[in-house]
């Protein structure tokens, strides 16, 4: 019995160290319409430079930042032309071009735009056909280029070209495997597997990149591993899943299938507390998560702290049993 004990303890201290502690670091923005001030901002997405994309979605605009909240620059204003925007809800950077993509969800399209702003082209239009949306709710480029949209009203997940050719489709109504109630937010994992959180549904599914069903997780509620009304997924560079559970205040994570490692965050206005938090994404080096704290009017930003387990600590944790 007692060396169940010591494995059980030890496995314990090692998951502790390889999962490590996400702590508060730092945040920027307040409510209005200047310079890094904010109107609802949705969504949050970093280019491999560290550069911090907002979509400020009441103010019709992109800004952009350096990693720690600094102002670099913004565009877009009210409107249904090239490079204007009705309420932009998410946007995405392609790690090799560095183009930004935004979710114009009040025009029903995508629109795409170099790093500095410069307008490059859209697509879409309402509608049920393929490339047509109802509702879009997030744009996520993929590690190979294809861009993933969340075509909330057809209740289904589209795909393109970098420049917006569709590529193809899944999804319907409903509960079931591979259906989606409310599909928010969307992510692909380094090993191309497209995760979908359901705010309808209170879970997330996972696919293959062409959109065979793999597994999903969830049920709605407060307790660990459930959810109320998440938007949000992002995957980290080594597999895990956070999700942002909108209504109870907060981002859990997971492992790649979907057991529950930990969570963070209240609801509040403190440091490391949330007002309907609505996007997250993680930077290039997996150590750094973003969060779009929407009512809060601000960015929040996150560490992981790693706790490097070394043979003379497990020497000593060995000790401990002798």
């Amino acid at each position: 019995m007692r060396n169940v004990f010591r494995i059980a303890l030890l496995a314990a201290l090692v998951a502790a160290a390889a999962f490590g502690d996400w702590t508060y670091e730092g945040k920027w923005g307040v409510s209005g319409s200047g310079v890094t001030e904010f109107g609802n901002p949705n969504g949050v997405a970093v280019a491999p430079d560290g550069t911090v994309y907002v979509a400020d979605t009441w103010n019709h605009r992109i800004q952009y930042f350096t990693a720690t909240g600094s102002y670099l620059g913004m565009w877009g204003k009210n409107g249904s032309g090239d490079g204007q925007f009705n309420n932009p809800d998410a946007v995405a950077v392609d790690a090799t071009s560095g183009n930004v993509y935004v979710n114009d969800f009040g025009n029903t399209r995508i629109q795409y735009f170099t790093g500095a702003g410069s307008y490059l082209g859209t697509w879409g239009s309402p509608g049920t056909g393929n490339g047509e949306f109802s509702y879009t709710e997030d744009v996520y480029a993929a590690p190979n280029g294809n861009v993933y949209v969340v075509d909330r009203g057809n209740a289904r997940i589209q795909y393109f070209t970098a420049a917006g050719s569709y590529l193809g489709q899944w999804g319907s109504d409903g509960s079931g495997n591979g259906q989606f109630g409310s599909a928010m937010g969307v992510a692909v994992a380094p090993d191309g597997n497209v995760y979908v959180a359901e705010a309808g549904n209170s879970r997330v599914q996972y696919f293959t990149a062409t959109g065979d069903y793999v597994g999903r997780w969830g049920a709605s509620g407060s307790g660990n591993g459930q959810f109320n009304t998440p938007f949000d997924v992002a995957v980290a560079a080594d597999g895990n899943v956070f999700v942002v559970d909108t209504m109870n205040y907060r981002v859990q994570y997971f492992t790649a299938a979907g057991s529950y490692l930990g969570q963070f965050g209240v609801s509040g206005s403190g440091d490391g507390e949330f007002n309907m938090p609505c996007g997250l994404c993680f930077d290039d080096t997996g150590v750094h998560l973003y969060v779009a704290d929407t009512s809060n009017c601000r960015i929040q930003y996150f560490n992981r702290n790693m706790t490097t387990v070394t043979p003379v600590s497990l020497g000593r944790i060995k000790a401990l049993f002798k």
